[in-house]
Protein backbone atom coordinates (compact mmCIF):
# COMPACT_ATOMS: atom_id res chain seq x y z
CA UNK A 1 0.00 0.00 0.00
CA UNK A 2 1.37 3.40 -1.02
CA UNK A 3 2.08 6.55 1.16
CA UNK A 4 -0.73 8.41 -0.26
CA UNK A 5 -3.03 5.84 0.16
CA UNK A 6 -1.92 5.10 4.07
CA UNK A 7 -2.89 9.43 4.31
CA UNK A 8 -6.10 8.86 2.57
CA UNK A 9 -7.47 5.70 4.76
CA UNK A 10 -6.09 7.80 7.83
CA UNK A 11 -8.46 11.23 6.44
CA UNK A 12 -11.38 8.98 6.27
CA UNK A 13 -10.85 7.33 9.41
CA UNK A 14 -10.61 10.81 10.77
CA UNK A 15 -7.17 10.25 12.09
CA UNK A 16 -5.99 13.78 11.48
CA UNK A 17 -3.78 14.13 14.25
CA UNK A 18 -1.38 11.38 13.22
CA UNK A 19 -1.05 12.47 9.50
CA UNK A 20 1.84 15.27 10.34
CA UNK A 21 3.55 13.11 12.31
CA UNK A 22 3.32 10.09 10.09
CA UNK A 23 6.04 10.11 7.49
CA UNK A 24 9.01 11.25 10.20
CA UNK A 25 7.54 8.09 12.39
CA UNK A 26 7.63 6.02 9.24
CA UNK A 27 11.06 7.48 8.47
CA UNK A 28 12.58 6.72 11.64
CA UNK A 29 10.94 2.99 11.93
CA UNK A 30 12.81 2.44 8.53
CA UNK A 31 15.82 3.83 10.45
CA UNK A 32 15.38 1.76 13.43
CA UNK A 33 15.55 4.39 15.42
CA UNK A 34 12.34 3.41 16.84
CA UNK A 35 10.48 -0.26 17.90
CA UNK A 36 7.11 -1.01 16.17
CA UNK A 37 5.16 0.11 19.47
CA UNK A 38 7.29 3.14 19.90
CA UNK A 39 5.83 4.48 16.37
CA UNK A 40 2.13 3.36 17.30
CA UNK A 41 2.83 5.14 20.69
CA UNK A 42 3.73 8.46 19.05
CA UNK A 43 0.99 8.43 16.43
CA UNK A 44 -1.47 7.79 19.57
CA UNK A 45 0.19 10.86 20.77
CA UNK A 46 -0.03 12.94 18.57
CA UNK A 47 -4.04 11.90 17.92
CA UNK A 48 -4.56 12.18 21.33
CA UNK A 49 -3.06 15.67 21.29
CA UNK A 50 -4.86 17.20 18.26
CA UNK A 51 -8.39 15.94 19.55
CA UNK A 52 -7.78 17.52 23.10
CA UNK A 53 -6.88 20.77 21.23
CA UNK A 54 -9.81 20.81 19.29
CA UNK A 55 -12.37 19.64 21.75
CA UNK A 56 -10.83 22.02 23.65
CA UNK A 57 -11.30 25.22 21.27
CA UNK A 58 -14.69 23.82 20.34
CA UNK A 59 -15.50 24.34 24.08
CA UNK A 60 -14.30 27.90 24.05
CA UNK A 61 -16.37 28.61 20.98
CA UNK A 62 -19.30 27.35 22.29
CA UNK A 63 -18.81 29.24 25.65
CA UNK A 64 -19.21 32.89 24.20
CA UNK A 65 -16.09 34.20 26.09
CA UNK A 66 -14.38 36.69 24.41
CA UNK A 67 -10.97 35.73 23.85
CA UNK A 68 -8.11 37.64 25.53
CA UNK A 69 -8.41 36.56 29.25
CA UNK A 70 -5.88 34.90 30.95
CA UNK A 71 -5.08 34.58 35.09
CA UNK A 72 -1.43 34.96 34.11
CA UNK A 73 -2.22 38.39 32.68
CA UNK A 74 -4.35 39.56 35.60
CA UNK A 75 -2.51 42.78 36.61
CA UNK A 76 -1.73 42.92 40.30
CA UNK A 77 0.04 45.56 40.07
CA UNK A 78 -3.24 47.54 40.79
CA UNK A 79 -4.81 47.38 44.50
CA UNK A 80 -7.84 45.37 44.24
CA UNK A 81 -8.29 43.09 46.74
CA UNK A 82 -6.64 39.84 44.91
CA UNK A 83 -3.40 38.32 46.11
CA UNK A 84 -1.24 35.99 43.71
CA UNK A 85 -2.22 33.34 46.53
CA UNK A 86 -6.18 33.85 45.86
CA UNK A 87 -5.53 33.62 42.02
CA UNK A 88 -3.73 30.42 42.61
CA UNK A 89 -6.76 29.10 44.55
CA UNK A 90 -9.15 29.83 42.04
CA UNK A 91 -6.96 28.63 39.49
CA UNK A 92 -7.36 25.09 41.09
CA UNK A 93 -10.81 24.86 40.49
CA UNK A 94 -11.61 23.23 43.30
CA UNK A 95 -15.26 25.64 43.41
CA UNK A 96 -16.14 24.20 39.99
CA UNK A 97 -15.31 20.51 41.05
CA UNK A 98 -17.42 20.93 43.99
CA UNK A 99 -20.06 22.44 42.07
CA UNK A 100 -20.18 25.55 44.00
CA UNK A 101 -21.33 29.33 43.25
CA UNK A 102 -18.82 31.68 42.74
CA UNK A 103 -19.58 35.69 43.23
CA UNK A 104 -17.10 38.52 42.37
CA UNK A 105 -18.11 42.07 43.87
CA UNK A 106 -16.37 45.14 43.20
CA UNK A 107 -17.15 48.78 41.50
CA UNK A 108 -17.04 49.06 37.80
CA UNK A 109 -13.84 48.40 35.80
CA UNK A 110 -12.59 46.57 38.64
CA UNK A 111 -11.76 43.65 36.65
CA UNK A 112 -14.75 41.17 37.57
CA UNK A 113 -15.45 40.63 34.18
CA UNK A 114 -12.11 39.60 33.13
CA UNK A 115 -11.39 37.75 35.99
CA UNK A 116 -15.02 35.72 35.42
CA UNK A 117 -13.58 35.00 31.69
CA UNK A 118 -10.51 33.81 32.74
CA UNK A 119 -11.85 31.40 34.91
CA UNK A 120 -14.28 30.20 32.25
CA UNK A 121 -11.70 29.39 29.48
CA UNK A 122 -9.29 28.02 32.00
CA UNK A 123 -12.27 25.74 32.83
CA UNK A 124 -12.94 24.84 28.90
CA UNK A 125 -9.02 23.94 29.07
CA UNK A 126 -9.64 21.70 31.94
CA UNK A 127 -12.32 20.27 29.87
CA UNK A 128 -15.54 21.96 31.42
CA UNK A 129 -17.85 23.38 29.48
CA UNK A 130 -18.82 26.96 30.04
CA UNK A 131 -21.32 29.60 29.06
CA UNK A 132 -21.09 33.28 29.23
CA UNK A 133 -23.95 35.43 29.10
CA UNK A 134 -24.72 39.21 30.54
CA UNK A 135 -27.56 39.81 32.61
CA UNK A 136 -28.71 41.75 30.09
CA UNK A 137 -28.72 39.05 27.56
CA UNK A 138 -30.40 36.50 29.98
CA UNK A 139 -33.28 38.83 31.02
CA UNK A 140 -33.67 39.40 26.65
CA UNK A 141 -33.74 35.93 26.05
CA UNK A 142 -35.87 34.91 28.40
CA UNK A 143 -38.27 37.68 27.62
CA UNK A 144 -38.05 35.90 24.36
CA UNK A 145 -38.64 32.12 26.12
CA UNK A 146 -41.42 33.10 27.94
CA UNK A 147 -43.05 34.69 25.19
CA UNK A 148 -42.65 32.18 22.17
CA UNK A 149 -43.57 28.98 25.01
CA UNK A 150 -39.38 28.00 25.14
CA UNK A 151 -38.94 28.63 28.39
CA UNK A 152 -38.19 24.91 29.62
CA UNK A 153 -35.80 24.55 26.83
CA UNK A 154 -34.31 27.89 27.53
CA UNK A 155 -33.40 26.82 30.96
CA UNK A 156 -32.21 23.51 30.01
CA UNK A 157 -29.70 25.15 28.12
CA UNK A 158 -28.28 27.72 31.19
CA UNK A 159 -28.31 24.41 34.02
CA UNK A 160 -26.81 21.86 30.95
CA UNK A 161 -22.93 24.05 30.96
CA UNK A 162 -20.59 22.56 33.99
CA UNK A 163 -20.05 26.28 34.69
CA UNK A 164 -22.49 29.31 33.79
CA UNK A 165 -21.33 33.06 34.14
CA UNK A 166 -23.67 35.78 34.79
CA UNK A 167 -21.96 39.16 34.11
CA UNK A 168 -23.47 42.24 35.55
CA UNK A 169 -26.14 41.42 38.13
CA UNK A 170 -27.66 44.94 38.85
CA UNK A 171 -27.65 46.43 35.76
CA UNK A 172 -30.97 46.61 35.54
CA UNK A 173 -33.80 45.86 37.87
CA UNK A 174 -35.83 42.12 37.32
CA UNK A 175 -39.60 41.69 37.17
CA UNK A 176 -41.20 39.05 39.97
CA UNK A 177 -40.95 36.39 36.82
CA UNK A 178 -37.17 37.66 35.70
CA UNK A 179 -36.29 36.94 38.98
CA UNK A 180 -38.10 33.92 39.99
CA UNK A 181 -36.63 32.57 36.19
CA UNK A 182 -33.04 33.35 37.27
CA UNK A 183 -33.77 31.68 40.81
CA UNK A 184 -35.87 28.96 39.37
CA UNK A 185 -32.17 28.29 37.06
CA UNK A 186 -30.11 29.10 40.31
CA UNK A 187 -31.95 26.16 41.42
CA UNK A 188 -31.41 23.47 39.08
CA UNK A 189 -27.94 24.24 38.59
CA UNK A 190 -27.28 23.81 42.73
CA UNK A 191 -26.92 20.26 42.12
CA UNK A 192 -23.17 19.99 41.14
CA UNK A 193 -23.15 22.88 38.57
CA UNK A 194 -21.26 26.38 39.51
CA UNK A 195 -22.40 29.72 38.49
CA UNK A 196 -20.07 32.47 38.45
CA UNK A 197 -21.98 35.95 39.24
CA UNK A 198 -20.01 39.40 38.47
CA UNK A 199 -22.08 42.39 40.47
CA UNK A 200 -21.46 45.99 41.77
CA UNK A 201 -24.17 44.83 44.49
CA UNK A 202 -23.20 42.66 47.76
CA UNK A 203 -25.76 40.59 48.19
CA UNK A 204 -27.55 42.53 50.79
CA UNK A 205 -28.07 45.15 48.46
CA UNK A 206 -30.08 43.10 45.57
CA UNK A 207 -32.91 44.33 46.71
CA UNK A 208 -32.06 47.46 44.77
CA UNK A 209 -32.97 45.05 41.63
CA UNK A 210 -35.23 42.56 42.72
CA UNK A 211 -38.13 44.04 44.46
CA UNK A 212 -39.81 40.39 45.32
CA UNK A 213 -37.93 40.21 48.41
CA UNK A 214 -39.60 36.21 48.51
CA UNK A 215 -37.65 34.96 45.43
CA UNK A 216 -34.40 37.80 46.51
CA UNK A 217 -34.13 35.86 49.84
CA UNK A 218 -34.68 32.30 48.31
CA UNK A 219 -32.05 33.03 45.48
CA UNK A 220 -29.84 34.44 47.98
CA UNK A 221 -30.49 31.31 50.31
CA UNK A 222 -29.66 29.26 46.84
CA UNK A 223 -26.16 31.20 46.25
CA UNK A 224 -24.87 32.19 49.60
CA UNK A 225 -24.18 29.61 51.95
CA UNK A 226 -22.18 27.61 49.38
CA UNK A 227 -20.45 30.36 47.75
CA UNK A 228 -16.91 31.65 47.54
CA UNK A 229 -17.84 35.45 47.66
CA UNK A 230 -14.89 37.91 46.65
CA UNK A 231 -14.57 41.24 47.05
CA UNK A 232 -12.60 43.35 44.91
CA UNK A 233 -11.88 46.77 45.97
CA UNK A 234 -9.89 49.71 44.65
CA UNK A 235 -10.09 52.44 42.11
CA UNK A 236 -11.43 51.05 38.20
CA UNK A 237 -8.29 49.44 36.98
CA UNK A 238 -9.17 51.01 33.28
CA UNK A 239 -9.26 54.00 34.80
CA UNK A 240 -6.46 53.36 36.67
CA UNK A 241 -4.30 52.42 33.69
CA UNK A 242 -5.25 55.15 31.73
CA UNK A 243 -3.76 57.48 34.14
CA UNK A 244 -0.32 55.50 33.94
CA UNK A 245 -0.53 56.13 30.52
CA UNK A 246 -1.28 59.50 30.82
CA UNK A 247 1.86 60.25 33.01
CA UNK A 248 3.98 58.31 30.86
CA UNK A 249 3.30 60.46 27.85
CA UNK A 250 3.97 63.40 29.99
CA UNK A 251 7.11 62.41 31.01
CA UNK A 252 7.91 61.83 27.26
Amino acid sequence: MSLSVVKNRMLELGFQGMLPALESVLDRLQKGELHVTEGIDLLLEHEWRFRQERATSTRKIRSKIRKGAALEEFDLSFSRGLTKADLRLLAKLEWCDQGKPLILVGPTGIGKSYLARALGLLACERGKTALFLSVTDFLEHQTIARSSNGYLKFRASLVRPDVLILDDLGMRKFSAQEAEDLRDVIEHRSYGKSTVITTQLPADHWSEVMGDEIIRDALIERLQPASNTILMQGPGYRAESAKKMDKGAVRK
